[in-house]
């Protein structure tokens, strides 16, 4: 299952929605008509029992009825979820990218946070002001969706914790982050959290350990690598997140950027006012974003 969040305009409160051939699902008006009771949020979808299921039945209705679907190309897209109560990010967890900025390869998942606020969907701009930070750099990732809460759960039984996965851009201010010497601020500044545009479900993905992962600015393409070089996979951060303090649904646990982030380039490749940058995920989908001054 494709399940994103839509609105049929710039003005709608977004709903959720599931991607079928030739339309989008509008499950809450779906389910209405139905009988069964969808939120508009996805992040409520999740929190609420077997909510895939519930979704299915709805899409079933739908799909029979021809209730609440409509033409993706009338629909705004927005960021999966929009209200995450966490947003937990992984460094260094690429050998290769740990090493092009001559860092140790961590022994242990090395966490750090960035603020809700950072989210932002896809075709939305990436946006700062120039007077504060000048070095504004990006890192594509594959991120997992908390389905479930999870609080001290085995490796071998986080994925059953997980709703599903999403792309999204680490954009990172970096003279920011190098200079605090942690790097909460650097990360957190508003819309540096582009995520979409679908929240896929495990059971479309054959492997979430091998999917191929690139990044591109301007067409270039900067970033190229695979999840099979993860130091630590989607279950093992689940499980060491979750020793920690209790993941909830709709949580958003990026996995890490792998080499050729701009900081690190030579000469170095920062981002600017009209830059567009394009995170693809094998298998789960392409995250386009344009950059804009402020």
């Amino acid at each position: 299952m494709r399940i994103g969040q839509f609105a049929t305009d710039g003005t709608e409160r977004p709903w959720c929605g599931v991607s079928v051939e030739g339309g989008v699902v509008d499950l809450p008006t779906a389910g209405a008509a139905a009988g069964v009771d969808v939120p508009r949020a996805l992040s409520s979808l999740l929190a609420g029992w077997n909510w895939e299921r519930k979704a299915e039945l709805v899409v079933e209705y739908a799909l029979e009825t021809g209730i609440g679907i409509h033409d993706p190309g009338t629909l705004v897209r927005h960021e999966p979820v929009s209200d995450p109560g966490k947003v937990v990010c992984v460094g260094l967890n690429y050998v290769d990218h740990a090493e092009e900025g001559d860092n140790p390869v961590p022994d242990e998942p090395v966490l750090f946070a960035k603020f809700p606020t950072t989210v932002t969907g896809p075709e939305s701009d990436i946006v700062w002001d120039p007077a504060y930070t000048e070095q504004v750099d990006y890192e594509g990732e594959l991120v997992a969706v908390v389905g479930r809460e999870a609080r001290d759960v085995e490796p071998e039984e986080a994925l059953d914790y997980v709703a599903g996965l999403t792309v999204g851009n680490d954009v990172s201010a970096r003279d920011l982050q190098h200079g605090d010497g942690q790097w909460v601020r650097g990360k957190s500044l508003d819309t540096f959290a582009p995520t979409g545009p679908d929240l896929v479900t495990l059971d479309e993905v054959e492997d979430p350990h091998a999917l191929d992962i690139w990044t591109e600015v301007n067409g270039e393409r900067l970033q190229e690598s695979t999840t099979a070089n993860l130091v630590f996979g989607v279950d093992e951060l689940v499980s060491f997140c979750s020793r920690a303090f209790t993941l909830s649904p709709g949580d958003l646990l990026f996995t890490g950027t792998p080499p050729g982030v701009g900081v690190y380039r030579d000469p170095q490749v920062l981002l600017d006012d009209g830059d567009t940058v394009t995170v693809g995920v094998d298998g789960v989908g392409e995250l386009t974003n344009t950059c804009r001054h402020r």
